[in-house]
């Protein structure tokens, strides 16, 4: 199992972190807002954990959409 962590930058604003958590990782607002404040004050937070093929693709939706709306949010995954 793969760990899907998006990474803080000081750019990409908590709103569309906090909106991409809702939408590729079906995460409540409440839930969603916690995640970001973790990755705001911690660096990084957790997203979710899954199969090897599934967390990639999350990766690269993610990447896909920040680069779409113009934020240097990065997302990563690394074993669980």
């Amino acid at each position: 199992m793969y760990q899907v962590v998006m990474l803080n930058d000081d750019y990409t604003p908590m709103e569309f972190v906090v909106m991409v958590l809702q939408e590729y990782f079906k995460r409540d607002l409440e839930t969603a807002t916690q995640i970001m404040l973790k990755i705001h004050h911690e660096g990084r937070g957790v997203c979710g954990v899954y199969s090897k093929d599934v967390a990639a693709t999350k990766v690269e939706l993610v990447l896909a959409a920040a680069r779409r709306g113009g934020h240097p949010l990065q997302c990563i995954m690394e074993a669980a």
